[in-house]
């Protein structure tokens, strides 16, 4: 069963998804949160948290930092009216899994409750790496990252999308391989999920974003 929060300022939306999620036996409504500071409370332990942008008190791009910091395995889906770049890739770099638009039909949100919940793949990679593509290179100068020519593979192919069986298939590796190196991924890049390791490897130049090929060559060093 996957644990839900409902944080939206507007208690019509948080109905309607409540409603609509009802409908599906393998996820729970187990509470809801009118603004950014509640969202962060209600959010603690649960698997997945709704998160509008616009809310009082705490807004939602802090809520989803501090539930980040606070509760690690929530994974947080940003929902929002806004078809901002600047305002989602925020939300990413604050530690949102992904985000959704609520003009969205409503198969396309539980859609992605079960895709962040899994953690396999990342959520919508054709629209991370549109509005990545202004900020390819852009990330404050660091020490470069130590990956190994396979592990730049497989974040590669994380950054665009595969699953880890899809990796498997494309390099000819087994699962169990690739669950290997997507852990050292995230512990080199100290990335909590796979779509914070696509944000990092975008900025860090150490994936290119204008391309949506995944055998297109990369920078090693960013």
């Amino acid at each position: 069963m996957i644990r839900v929060v409902l944080a939206d300022d507007e208690k019509l939306i948080r109905s309607g998804w409540s409603t609509m999620l009802s409908l599906h036996d393998d996820i729970e409504v187990v509470g809801e949160a009118a603004d950014g500071g509640a969202a962060i409370e209600a959010g603690i332990g649960a698997d997945v948290v709704l998160m509008d942008v616009r809310m009082p008190r705490v807004d939602g791009l802090a809520a989803t930092q501090e539930l980040a910091r606070r509760s690690p395995a929530t994974r947080v889906i940003v929902v929002t009216t806004f078809e901002n770049d600047q305002l989602v890739w925020g939300a990413l770099r604050a530690g949102a899994a992904g985000y959704v638009l609520k003009r969205a039909p409503a198969g396309e949100l539980v859609d992605a409750i079960r895709l962040v919940h899994t953690r396999d793949a990342v959520l919508f990679p054709d629209a991370l790496r549109r509005i990545a593509s202004p900020h390819h290179g852009t990330a404050q100068p660091r020490p470069a990252v130590e990956l190994t020519p396979r592990e730049l593979d497989v974040l590669r192919h994380i950054a665009h999308g595969q699953n880890n069986a899809e990796i498997a298939a494309t390099l000819y590796v087994s699962k169990e391989t690739v669950k290997t190196h997507v852990r050292n991924v995230l512990d080199k890049l100290g990335a909590r999920d796979r779509t914070q390791a696509a944000v990092l490897a975008y900025e860090r130049g150490l994936v290119f974003a204008g391309t949506g090929d995944p055998s297109a060559p990369f920078s090693p060093t960013g």
